[in-house]
Formats: C-alpha cells, structure tokens, sequence
C-alpha cells in the first residue's frame, strides 16, 4: 500500500528521510520519527490521516524495542476516533501480511498456502516469501545430490531446511560449510574433520582456515574471543562431549584458530568503565571449568586479556594472601605468556577482600571489581561486601562487585539486598553479557 497526501518534509536531515538506502529508525532515531508523525497529526499539516497511520504502523513494527513502545504510547494521541484506530489495525494487518504467509505454512503446509494465495493479488514482499517456500520445498522432495547443491549455492540454503538423508552426503556438506556463519561452523568442526568432508590440505580445509582468519569475516560474524577459545580448546580435545565421534585434529586449522582468537578482540565493544580484575591463585591452576576442556588457570587470563585489551582502564591482579600483585598483561601479549604471569604468583589461603582494599589505599577508584576464584565453595576468611562498601565511601563510584567461581556449582556471596553484587558459578559466554549488563547499570 503506498501512503499518499504526505506534507512530510524531504530535508536530508529530517527523521524520516532515508539516508544511503538507510532509514532513520535504522540509525537509532525511531522515537524522532513517531514524534514527526504526531506532530503533523496535532497540527492539522496532512489532508488524511492515513500516511501518518502507515507511517506508525510501520515505526510499531521495528526491531528496536523503544521505538515500538513510544508508536504504541503514541497511537491514542494519533487516532481521534475509532475508525482511526481501526485503519491503524488494518494497516498493522497489510504490513504483516507475509508473517501471516509463513504462520500458515508452519501449521498448515505448502498446500494449503498455495491454495490461499492462488487467486490473491501478492505484494512483491509476499512474492518473494512465495518463491522462497516453494523452493525450500523443492529441496524436502529432492533425491538429486547435484540439485540439491545448486539449491545451496543459490538460496544460501543452511542445514536445518534439508533433510537428514541429504546431509549423509559430503558434496552437500561442503557446499554448505562454504557460506555456514562461522558460529555454526565451530559447533561441528570435530563432526567435518572426523567425516573427512575437512581433510588436511584439501581446499575445502584451506577456506575455512582463510576464514578464521580474515579479519572481514571474523566482524561479520561478530564471534567473541571466549568463544573461539572454548571452540578451539574442544577441538583440540579430539572428542564430543555427549557423543563418542572422535578426530584427529587438524594443525591447520588450529592455527587458524589460534590467530581468529587474538583478532577477534576487535569485537568486542568497550563500555567505558573503570575494571579490576583479580585472580585467586591460592589453589591449583589445572583444575577444569566445568562443562568445559578449558583450565580455571587460561580461563582466568583469556578474562583478564578481554578486559585489558578492550577497556583503557583496566587493572589486572594476581592475589592469595598477602599483598595482591599487579600483573602486566599488555596488547601484543599471547594467551601463554598472560597465563604465566597470573600461576608465577605464589599460592595460599583465599582472601578475597584484597583487591578492593587494595584499590582503596591505592586510591584507584574501580566501577566493577571481577574476582576470579577456584574455590568451589568460597569458604572466606571474610566477607566481601563490607570493603566493597567501604570504597565506594572512599572513591565516590557506585562500584559493583562480580565474584566468579570458576569450579563452584553454586554458592553466593552473601546474603544481601546489594543489586550491585553479583555471583557466578562456573563461566560460559552469558557470563561476559551479565558482566557487560552490571557495568551499564541495564540489571
């Protein structure tokens, strides 16, 4: 439906003007386009409603969830009587229309959605919604390994549209691996090299590895070091965790993945805060995280590395008892070397009220303090929180404290109302969002 009678402005610099094929809800700026729209409906500037309905129809359908809210608070100040916000609805409708194709499809089958849209007149969104269900059909019902393949190579086709027969096959494989996101990729690396579909020295093998390491490649995909690190570490491991396929790793493609860790940094996005990361060296370094094949001792510096690679002010300590040790983990360092200066530290009983009273007498004021720690049950000599709130006092900064434990399967710190503490038990991806999240203030 294309809206008509619009007065809207077509300033380069007006919310609703797309710059660069880039419309301006797509920049961030949706709330400024349902403002535009009510501020032309209260002053009487459009001759029909009707554009200005498309118009917050379309902002209430964006992904950005602030936009959708502010076009809902706006809709009742929009529409001045009921046969405005049924047009509203009807609009909501026809931009929904090819939601509606793909509901029918999932719960009442290509037949039935070729006999619904046979005689209907088809916008070019339901067009192309058609043509793609009806190729994905094609290939449920296709026995041809060369069709099937080109079905591939054309539509971009993944995994989960075919059939378990068709991925017995490894041309398929092969076809699919060559576009496959490369967090998928990582999932089943050990499953390729065991079927010989990734083969030492075979081009297939060489792409991949050119992937991993193309810089392009690793900010498209927008992989997180930990990620690429526990992927590697699986692999490396030469056997599933639930399953008993065994490989032989490829060298290859374990360098590559050695080098698409360290340049993969560059996705992580800095939140501007002042961190302290400490690391209990009081116990063993070679204890496992669990669910993982990765060591407390390199979980522990991979952590330190991410924050100290991406935040400007970041302190990285070593601590047991005593006095905490600060640690030089710089930008050109290897995982190896910054997992050495965390286990050179001499171990002994667990105090882990030491980093934050050292930031206090050093007079570093800290907006997060992340505590790595071994001891499955944080079995303290003393309680963290009452130095947590001792700093802030002194250093003015509403501080959070995250206490991680890296072997522990649930203990928390204490038992207290404080939203800025946190506990972890173990440590996977979701860990660094919850880190991320409290350092923003977003929980």
């Amino acid at each position: 439906m294309e809206p008509s009678g619009s007065t809207i402005s077509s300033s380069s610099n007006h919310p609703l003007n797309s710059t660069g094929g880039v419309c301006q809800w797509e920049q961030g700026r949706g709330a400024e386009v349902v403002e535009e729209i009510k501020r032309f409906s209260q002053e009487g500037r459009a001759v029909t409603l009707d554009p200005s309905l498309f118009a917050l129809a379309l902002c209430s359908q964006q992904s950005e969830l602030k936009t959708r809210q502010v076009a809902f608070k706006t809709l009742k100040e929009v529409c001045r009587d009921p046969a405005h916000l049924f047009s509203f609805i009807q609009q909501k409708k026809e931009l929904r229309e090819a939601i509606a194709l793909i509901s029918k499809y999932v719960t009442k089958g290509w037949k039935e959605v070729q006999l619904a849209y046979s005689d209907k007149e088809k916008s070019e969104e339901v067009g192309t919604v058609l043509s793609y269900l009806e190729m994905v059909e094609k290939v449920k019902h296709s026995c041809d390994e060369a069709e099937i393949i080109h079905l591939i190579d054309k539509h971009k086709l993944e995994r989960e549209q075919l059939l378990t027969d068709h991925l017995k096959s490894k041309q398929v494989w092969r076809a699919l691996l060559k576009d496959m996101l490369l967090q998928s990729v990582l999932k089943i690396l050990g499953k390729m090299t065991s079927n010989k579909v990734l083969e030492p020295g075979s081009s297939d093998t060489q792409a991949l590895c050119d992937r991993f390491q193309s810089q392009t490649a690793l900010t498209k995909a927008k992989i997180h070091p930990f990620h690429i690190l526990l992927s590697s570490k699986n692999y490396k491991r030469d056997q599933g965790y639930q399953v008993k396929t065994k490989w032989e790793p490829d060298s290859s493609i374990l360098k590559a993945m050695d080098s698409a860790f360290y340049k993969s940094f560059m996705n992580v996005e800095p939140v501007a805060k002042r961190f302290v990361v400490a690391v209990d060296v009081s116990t063993s370094p070679s204890s496992v995280v669990p669910g993982t094949s990765i060591s407390t001792a390199v979980a522990a510096a991979a952590i330190a590395m991410v924050f100290a690679r991406t935040e400007a002010d970041t302190h990285v300590l070593a601590y047991s008892e005593g006095v905490p040790v600060p640690c030089s983990i710089s930008a050109d360092m290897t995982l190896a070397q910054a997992t050495f200066e965390l286990v050179k530290i001499p171990g002994g009983s667990t105090d882990c009220t030491l980093p934050i009273s050292w930031a206090t007498e050093s007079g570093k004021a800290a907006d997060v303090f992340i505590i790595l720690t071994n001891n499955p049950v944080w079995t303290f000599t003393a309680s963290p929180v009452p130095s947590l709130k001792k700093h802030r006092q002194q250093s003015g900064a509403n501080s959070k404290l995250v206490m991680c434990g890296l072997t522990s399967i649930g203990h928390a710190i204490a038992d207290t109302e404080d939203r800025g503490l946190v506990s972890i038990c173990g440590l996977d991806l979701g860990a660094f969002s919850v880190i991320r999240n409290l350092a923003q203030d977003l929980i």
